[in-house]
């Protein structure tokens, strides 16, 4: 959807350091019955009415609630609470921040400040949440407290996961349109070779009942194979992917354009028929704002739902752009640096991109301002959403496949002598078929945050929290109180043992070379007032 209502503002460094043992979470029902005093202490929104609710799971109470907001609820949705005690973002599956990092990490380089984004660094690592049956979420809730020199602060973690992703044997069959960069600043190994050798990669882990058609463009954008089912075509398709060569300039409005006027000319019922942008994103010709690409392909997106998966390759890399693009273009991004990255794209997550089981989802959390003294999201900037516009479902939110997890870190500030609920989470989709809308909830309370961190119970909050200082502390907003790089990097190796997770061995080594790099850094204590933090 379009009309998205954003929030952007800038990281403020906060008081975090390590912190103390978690321990479990319960979730509430959101039901509509919640009193205007209720609402202004920082309670979600009132809840619609219209489905039965969820059954409780894993000990936690859950609400799954179906139906739309009618009249009534727009008029109470104004006296919803004032935004100082509720976060409202879209959800967001990217991991490309994190891709890129690494990859500019190991040319001996910083990333710009402007490209890291703490939630797609946090993101990329598996967290080991219970998963839904069906379509939806389910949702928790945890954290850890602060260590003795910063009191009241404690580090809350609310997870998201949908449905495990099907085998390859088990997804829909798939109808994909390749949409390739070949322009002059394309023609390396790294950018269009490592192109060429994902497709092929691709061309071999498809099903014969799939279907591929290919779109090339550089000042012009051409139709290179139209759509064609994998089933004995395989050589045919191959050498459509070897003819391609690096031609001039970077028309991507032009490229995307034609890309979906193939989609939907070779849009096959009851498969997943998916727009794939495979790009450094450096557009310099044509249109290159991506709301006037988007205004091009209105009609394919809305009419037949076909979304936009963006690939990114490249030292040199238009990040901002990719992920504006297919952020409005209801899909998501990733970032490839090399062929393992490629595989583990277009082989072992190949159905997590392609298929859809929520669109349009936002999360709200609503924090007790009698436990909670003030809090910051940590990342999402470019993702929030106004409080009201929670459940407008005209207002954009984010699309999630199956096999996707998706993680909110907030650091929060206790009151003195707090004790009870602390948060409430509520998470709203829309059923990708249906469109009709759907919520979960959980929720956290003060024992659940207390507890230490580092050698606690979980390994994926502390990988988690790994993540995330590391992330702040590259874009120059480092939380202040979380440890050092150096420290950083031991943890992630201890914890790379502990867990034989091998992306978490390659974490700590894109740390240890940010520590090289860059050295210490001062951090400074935040003094803002109570209630959201920018």
């Amino acid at each position: 959807m379009e009309h998205r209502t954003r929030k952007y503002r800038s990281a403020v460094g906060l008081l975090l350091a390590a912190g103390v043992l978690l321990t479990g979470c319960s979730g509430e029902d959101t039901g509509g019955g919640k009193t205007s005093d209720q609402r202004r202490a920082g309670a979600p929104a009132p809840a619609y009415t219209g489905g039965a609710k969820g059954d409780a799971k894993d000990g936690a109470k859950g609400a799954d609630q179906d139906g739309a907001k009618n009249g009534d609820e727009a008029d109470r949705l104004k006296e919803s609470a004032p935004p100082d005690y509720l976060s409202t973002f879209a959800l967001d599956v990217d991991t490309a921040s994190y891709g890129y990092a690494r990859r500019t990490l190991d040319e001996g380089r910083l990333p710009g400040p402007e490209t890291v984004r703490p939630e797609e660094f946090v993101n990329s690592f598996r967290q080991g949440y219970h998963r839904p049956e069906g379509n939806g979420f389910s949702v928790s809730m945890d954290g850890a407290g602060a260590g003795e020199q910063d009191g009241d602060w404690s580090l809350v973690r609310v997870g998201l996961a949908t449905r495990a992703a099907p085998s390859n044997a088990e997804r829909p069959p798939a109808a994909l349109t390749f949409v390739v960069d070949i322009s002059g600043s394309m023609n390396s190994p790294d950018r269009l070779g490592l192109v060429k050798t994902s497709l092929g990669i691709l061309t071999d882990e498809l099903r014969d009942d799939d279907s591929i058609s290919l779109v090339t463009f550089s000042d012009e954008a051409e139709t290179v194979l139209p759509m064609t089912r994998l089933s004995g075509h395989r050589s045919k398709i191959r050498e459509a992917v070897d003819s391609m060569e690096p031609a001039a300039s970077t028309n991507v409005g032009a490229g995307v354009e034609r890309g979906y006027e193939e989609a939907v000319e070779g849009r096959r019922k009851g498969a997943n028929n998916r727009v794939v942008l495979l790009s450094d994103a450096l557009a310099n010709t044509g249109d290159t704002e991506a709301d006037d690409i988007l205004e091009r392909i209105e009609k394919a997106r809305r009419e037949y739902g076909i979304t936009l998966f963006g690939v990114g390759v490249g030292s040199d890399y238009g990040d901002a752009f990719m992920e504006e693009l297919t952020n409005k273009g209801d899909g998501h991004t990733t970032y490839i640096a090399d062929e393992e990255q490629a595989r583990k794209v277009f082989v072992d997550q190949l159905p997590a991109h392609l298929e859809l089981t929520a669109r349009d989802a936002k999360a709200q959390v609503a924090f007790d301002p009698k436990t909670v003294e003030k809090f910051k999201l940590i990342g999402y900037e470019d993702r929030k959403v106004a409080d009201e516009d929670f459940r407008d479902d005209t207002v954009d939110g984010g699309e999630v496949g199956p096999g996707h997890t998706v993680t909110a870190l907030y650091a929060v500030h206790l009151r003195d002598g707090a004790s009870g609920h602390v948060a409430t989470a509520t998470v709203r989709w829309l059923d990708p078929k249906t469109r009709k809308p759907h919520e979960k909830t959980g929720s956290v309370a003060t024992g659940a945050i207390t507890g230490k961190l580092w050698g606690g119970r979980s390994a994926r909050l502390q990988i988690t929290a790994v993540a995330a200082y590391f992330a702040e502390n590259l874009r120059g907003t480092g939380l202040p109180g979380a440890p050092g790089l150096g420290e950083l990097a031991d943890r992630a190796e201890k914890l790379a043992a502990s867990t034989e997770d091998a992306s978490v061995t390659k974490l700590a080594d894109a740390i240890g070379r940010a520590d090289r790099l860059k050295g210490g850094d001062r951090q400074t204590e935040d003094t803002a007032r109570e209630g959201e933090m920018d």
